[in-house]
């Protein structure tokens, strides 16, 4: 018998009103960023408290038959495992795995008056604070689901939610995990991954593709100490303009187009397909604080859906080897040093683009520099499967049922490494990759909010798309 969805959405909306903005409140409170943003994350304890404020809420969960784990390895992050049993007998050996994250990206400047990372703030249907909606409210929405499934008559396949604290450092930790559960783990014929975006708030979007990302160090030395700039000016060459040099080699300063082939691929029919159906309807929601006059880098709507997906880019997050504007004496620095995240297309192979990247920048550079370039993570990108018409009809029932329209697809420009760990372990999988990253959102950046009436579709949907597997 088929759900009746207005009861789920029913059930769903009330946990949310109940439960799950107060659990999100307290979440967003601890400052528990990601490994990469804090060597000394065990000993400062962020992690382990959003480890166990997340542990403790599903341990109270009335759900018949699950167990709520902490598995934690040595030196490694821990992660918080769930295992439901069937409702089916028949389903026993089948499993759903449902994906979230706990950590988070590091501050970051700019959040406007009254908000804060670490201070969540409920302004109408948005819950601003850090790592809300990338991507604490996966958990709670993914057990709020399967609640509103068992409430309201549903059956479902056995379910392993996994949830990990190092994603935002690039899941470092997740394959010895992965290896540590083995047979646990089971066979996977559904995954379903909450921590992705959505191109507007009136639908369901589900994500086909994810880019894969280089995080790299780019240096360039030219002395042994600082000395002064009347005395080397026009003798001894500028780090920077050396590394701007480099740069030039890999990225056109003027237009921004990648010039290394191995970071370039042809978009597969389906998807340019599907870009080209969306493209108009979404470009006027990707908005960005654009400064000024800025602008965007392409002006055909086409053009910036697939450069923001299936496109490689390069972008300097961070730099240094420079003193503060107000603490700079007259002096040729002996050091410039970029950090780098580079944006691979999603079938991109991430050894060969660092093996290429790494000739470029590193190869006879000028003037005789000394450079390195270190990498700190390469991760390749996932491409979807096709989708089974059975997951098809899920999705486009729920969103009818949940926002009044049929869900769309679209690609991302992110990176999750775990989609593309599972795709390689179990490539006859189905994917369910959503999430609530909408515009204005601002995942990672200030001002980052969850939008509420997103989240609570979304939940909604899992529970739809679960009780569907059953019946494939």
């Amino acid at each position: 018998m088929a759900l009746d969805l207005e009861r789920i959405r029913t059930h769903v909306d009330q946990h949310w009103d109940d439960d799950l903005v107060s659990v999100l409140h307290d979440f967003i409170a601890i400052p528990d960023v990601s490994p990469a943003f804090d060597p000394d994350w065990q000993d400062h304890g962020h992690i382990g408290a959003a480890v166990e404020l997340v542990r403790s809420w599903c341990a109270a969960r009335p759900i018949a038959g699950m167990t709520v784990d902490v598995v934690e390895l040595d030196g490694r992050t821990p992660i918080v495992v769930c295992e439901i049993p069937a409702t089916v007998d028949e389903l026993a050996d089948d499993t759903v795995l449902l994906y979230g994250h706990l950590d988070k990206q590091p501050e970051m400047t700019g959040w406007r008056e009254g908000l804060g990372p670490w201070t969540p703030v409920l302004d109408d249907d948005r819950l601003y604070g850090r790592g809300g909606a990338d991507d604490g409210y996966s958990v709670f929405a993914a057990l709020t689901a399967v609640e509103a499934l068992r409430a309201n008559g549903g059956e479902h396949a056995r379910l392993l939610v996994l949830i990990e604290a190092s994603e935002e450092s690039g899941s470092p930790d997740l394959p010895a995990h992965l290896e540590a559960l083995g047979d646990r783990l089971g066979a996977v014929s559904l995954v379903v991954g909450l921590d992705s975006g959505a191109a507007t708030y009136d639908r369901l979007w589900v994500t086909t593709s994810l880019r894969g990302v280089v995080s790299a160090r780019l240096r360039v030395d030219v002395l042994t100490e600082g000395v002064h700039s009347g005395s080397a000016g026009g003798v001894v060459p500028s780090s920077f303009r050396i590394l701007r040099h480099l740069l030039d080699r890999v990225e056109d300063s003027a237009t921004g187009r990648v010039l290394i082939d191995a970071l370039r691929v042809e978009v597969p029919a389906e998807r340019t397909g599907q870009i080209e159906a969306i493209a108009d309807e979404i470009v006027g929601d990707m908005a960005f604080p654009f400064a000024g006059g800025t602008v965007a880098d392409h002006a055909d709507a086409v053009d910036l859906v697939r450069a923001r997906t299936w496109g490689p880019s390069i972008a300097t997050i961070a730099v240094d080897g420079f003193p503060s504007a107000d603490r700079a004496g007259n002096v040729l620095r002996p050091h410039t040093s970029v950090t780098l995240a580079i944006r691979l297309p999603p079938t991109a192979d991430p050894t060969t683009a660092t093996d290429a990247l790494r000739a470029a920048l590193t190869v006879d550079p000028p003037n005789g520099a000394a450079v390195t370039f270190d990498v700190d993570a390469a991760e390749a990108g996932w491409n979807a499967p096709p989708t089974s018409p059975w997951l098809q009809s899920a999705l486009d029932e729920a969103s009818v049922a949940f926002w009044g329209r049929p869900s769309s697809a679209m690609g991302e420009g992110g990176t999750i490494p775990f989609m593309g760990m599972l795709g390689e372990r179990f490539p006859d999988a189905q994917f369910l990759i959503t999430g609530v990253l909408g515009p204005e959102s601002n995942a990672h950046g200030p001002n980052e909010f969850l939008h509420l009436p997103m989240a609570r579709g979304i939940t909604a949907t899992v529970s739809h798309v679960l009780d569907a597997h059953t019946r494939r």
